[in-house]
């Protein structure tokens, strides 16, 4: 392809200035919202700030989307430009959607640790950040393996369809939070300090530091994402292997994330056929990835299978809640 460079191996149609230029937007997205509009503070989070920041994390998503085509168009062409967009917005819609399941998990989490409201923002912020730095370096790892191993994209897909079935057998079944591994080692290994002590992850008591309960809950926080992350990166490599397109894809669901949160929380219940869906889209990804040898099913396809499953889902969860009603 004309106007490719190679990251671990792999092309992608993004140029040094390109790949510093998103590094560079992500950080001081990052920073406006921790010293500007106040994503350190400890407030309630309403529906409606949720809503207007999940508002501006998709509108920037399809700008970028949109300059990405533009950029392209005149530099590389209309075929590679138009074929990359909808790589780009292939992969988003795909991780936007797996990103829902993360929020079902985390409302869990808060609950099982009655964290208030007040405080949920600052844990999740954090947890954006770290999720950043995992994604980075499981793309990059994902990339370097993908090149040196093509034969592991159907190792992926077997992985993806296998989740995807186990995911529609076990749909209803909710994570023992309290037996975690993560939360049992970090039990073991550090102190707690009891009580609530605000959004503070850290205390120091007659001189010793302890962890507060917060702290814990941020543990569980990014071990969550970490495990949809290993869900989540092989299935936007059934859409493209371009490094940039994945990366930058899965940072904007990423970043949006936590809007996310906020604005389903209160109706996470009504949108309770929406795993069944998510589960469906894994087998169908985990499927094309293992018939990719016959038949390769075109960028088009795919987002129409996942769009329906994702919006008749909804839609299921919608109309038995009313019936129920």
């Amino acid at each position: 392809m004309d106007g490719t460079t190679a990251v671990n191996g792999l092309e992608t149609i993004a140029t040094g200035p390109m790949w510093a230029g998103f590094v560079v937007f992500v950080l001081v997205m990052l920073a406006l919202d921790l010293f500007v509009f106040g994503g350190n503070k400890a407030h309630k989070v309403k529906v409606k700030e949720a809503a207007i920041w999940s508002g501006v994390w998709v509108s920037l998503a399809l700008l970028f989307n949109f300059g990405l085509w533009w950029y392209l168009n005149g530099t590389v062409g209309r075929e590679i430009a138009d074929q990359k967009a909808l790589e780009f917005f292939s992969g988003y819609l795909i991780e936007k959607a797996l990103s829902v399941d993360n929020v079902f998990v985390f409302l869990l989490i808060f609950t099982a640790f009655q964290v208030p409201q007040q405080y949920q923002r600052r844990v999740l912020l954090y947890g954006v950040l770290g999720a950043i730095v995992m994604r980075a370096i499981m793309i990059m790892a994902g990339a370097w393996v993908v090149s040196e191993f093509s034969w592991v994209l159907y190792v992926f897909g077997a992985f993806l369809l296998i989740t995807g079935l186990r995911m529609l057998v076990a749909v209803d079944a909710k994570p023992d939070v309290e037996n975690n591994p993560v939360l049992k080692l970090a039990r073991r290994y550090l102190k707690v300090a009891d009580g609530d002590h605000g959004e503070r992850f850290v205390v120091v008591k007659n001189g010793v530091r302890y962890v507060t309960p917060l702290f814990l809950v941020l543990l569980l926080i990014e071990a969550t994402d970490l495990v949809f992350a290993v869900d989540s990166i092989p299935a936007i490599f059934a859409i493209t292997t371009d490094p940039f397109i994945v990366f930058t894809s899965n940072l904007f669901a990423i970043l949006g994330l936590r809007a996310l949160y906020f604005l389903l929380v209160d109706v996470a219940d009504r949108f309770h056929l929406l795993k069944y869906g998510l589960a469906m889209v894994l087998a169908f990804i985990g499927a094309k990835m293992l018939i990719m040898p016959w038949y390769h099913l075109p960028v088009q396809a795919s987002l129409m299978v996942v769009a329906f499953l994702i919006a008749s889902s909804c839609f299921a969860s919608v109309w038995v809640t009313r019936q129920k009603k």
